[in-house]
């Protein structure tokens, strides 16, 4: 064969080569297309459909998980207002928040979707705000787009590219200022696939309050920015209130039932140590993210942090919850309460349950006869059977583990108040001992007692005054009232020990 008939020959089995590739190519491609999923297109398809109003929901409650697999358009509306509410009993703050109350409201979106959020100033704010959601991709978290004056709404739209729980807050400035008097919430990333199926969720945030005058001091108090400034919290608190999650408004679930919290923390400053007593956390999402660990018993949460945590309710009873920085439970209010109904479970657990060890006054209802003694001093108006209530309920909250609640002691270890010679000899005496404490040998009804009351002089005057006059009125005692006049010079004239709180 002549050299031009074989190039001639070479040239047309290339050419028929390329030609069997390009259709094997076009081939395999149309395959691939016809065996792709219809994710995608239902996705798309719901984008384009009409957008889905978000269910926002007020603490402890959660919106009910998401049945959709597919992404879509969700219309957030969020309004701020500044309002006046009780911080504790008597005691009144000026909270701004999202949506009316503290925390903000929680909202549930999935991992895909665009939100359209809408935020809302009310007219009657003083202050502009704007909101940073710490699960925005974007600038400011939405802070630079949302900043609105009083009567005025904003708008912006973002996409929840990340699963996860993240906190929102206020970022107009001083933006600890607008984070301390509540500006901030939860909300929920939720991946393709849902969460696991759990009975009960709940919403619980904690946050700390900076208040001019001191822990329970009565009447409307102002924030204080240097006590915020130095970190010096009046109070820590689950969901906005020191009787949020207390008594009547305690979470509730049944035994067997399968528990998720969604927990954040709002700070603005203090780290907390997320703890219920007598449970263990079957499951934590820590900082709210994607991996959790097993078997915990207390999560550290940051500041402007989260945690999602799971646990199985085993027997009934009241679990409390606690940041295990303990003084703030005890002394600043952090503290809620889960009651858990159902048959025992002796093989689990066998012991009788004493709320007062660990809750105090806190055991039943969130008690007004503080409140009303507290008002009706500001009125001039208070009288003994009002101060022996107010006293009888304080003082199951801060002396009755020592000299127990029928006031009979301990033997050998704590002198009893009932119908105690020692206590009702002098009444000067006795308002000394609480802020001073006590130490060294005292004869009580002719028995010798040797032990340490330590000072109790971070009790404010009036509380003073309301338990020692119960006690000079209870078990046997007959005493006149103690005035908190009586307590306040009392106070200006000793000089308390080292370690007292001042």
């Amino acid at each position: 064969m002549a050299p031009r008939s074989i190039l001639t020959g070479l040239l047309g089995m290339a050419a028929l080569v390329m030609g069997v590739g390009l259709l094997l190519v076009s081939t395999q491609e149309a395959s691939s297309q016809s065996q792709a999923p219809a994710k995608p297109a239902a996705a798309a398809t719901a984008q384009a459909g009409a957008p889905i109003a978000a269910v926002l929901t007020s603490a402890p409650e959660v919106p009910p998980p998401l049945t959709r697999r597919d992404p879509a358009k969700v219309v957030v509306h969020l309004e701020v207002r500044e309002v006046n509410l009780p911080i504790s009993d008597g005691v009144e703050y000026t909270f701004w928040t999202f949506g009316g109350q503290v925390p903000g409201k929680f909202i549930r979106v999935r991992q895909g979707d665009t939100v359209e959020f809408h935020l809302q100033n009310h007219p009657d704010s003083k202050m502009p705000h704007n909101i940073d959601l710490h699960a925005v991709t974007g600038p400011g978290g939405g802070a630079t787009s949302s900043f609105t004056a009083p009567g005025h709404e904003s708008q912006f739209t973002f996409k929840a590219l990340n699963p996860g729980l993240y906190v929102y807050h206020c970022a107009t400035a001083p933006v600890g200022m607008h984070i301390a008097n509540g500006m901030y919430g939860l909300i929920l990333v939720e991946p393709p696939q849902g969460l696991s199926k759990v009975d009960r969720e709940f919403y619980v945030m904690q946050g700390d309050f900076y208040t001019v005058g001191q822990y329970r001091e009565k009447g409307m108090q102002p924030f204080d920015m240097q006590k915020a400034i130095d970190e010096r919290a009046t109070y820590v608190l689950f969901n906005g209130s020191e009787g949020a999650l207390v008594g009547d408004k305690a979470l509730k679930a049944k035994v067997g039932e399968r528990i998720r919290m969604f927990v954040g923390n709002g700070g603005p400053n203090l780290v907390s140590s997320f703890h219920v007593i007598g449970e263990i956390f079957d499951r934590v999402y820590y900082e709210g993210g994607s991996r959790y660990q097993e078997n915990v018993q207390t999560t550290l949460i940051p500041a402007g942090g989260s945690a999602i945590v799971e646990f199985k309710a085993e027997v009934p009873g009241t679990y409390i919850i606690v940041d295990h920085s303990i003084f703030r439970t005890f002394n600043k209010g952090a503290l809620g309460m889960l009651k858990v109904d159902g048959p025992e479970n002796r093989l689990v657990y066998s012991g009788k349950e004493v709320d007062v060890d660990y809750i105090s006054e806190k055991a039943g209802p969130q008690s007004t006869a503080i409140a009303s003694a507290a008002s009706a001093a500001e009125k001039g108006t208070l009288d003994i059977k009002m101060q022996i209530a107010a006293g009888e309920s304080l003082f199951k909250g801060t002396c009755s583990v020592c000299h127990q609640p029928h006031g009979n002691g301990l033997p050998n270890v704590f002198p009893p108040l009932a119908k105690s010679d020692f206590l009702m000899a002098n009444k000067q005496r006795s308002i000394e001992g609480v802020l001073k404490g006590l130490t060294g040998p005292v004869t009580v009804n002719g028995k010798q007692f040797n032990s340490v009351m330590p000072p109790m002089s971070q009790l404010r005057d009036d509380e003073i005054a309301n338990i020692l006059t119960y006690v000079r009125n209870a078990w046997g005692n007959q005493g006149d009232q103690v005035s908190t006049a009586e307590v306040t010079a009392t106070r200006s004239k000793i000089k308390l020990p080292p370690g007292a709180a001042h």
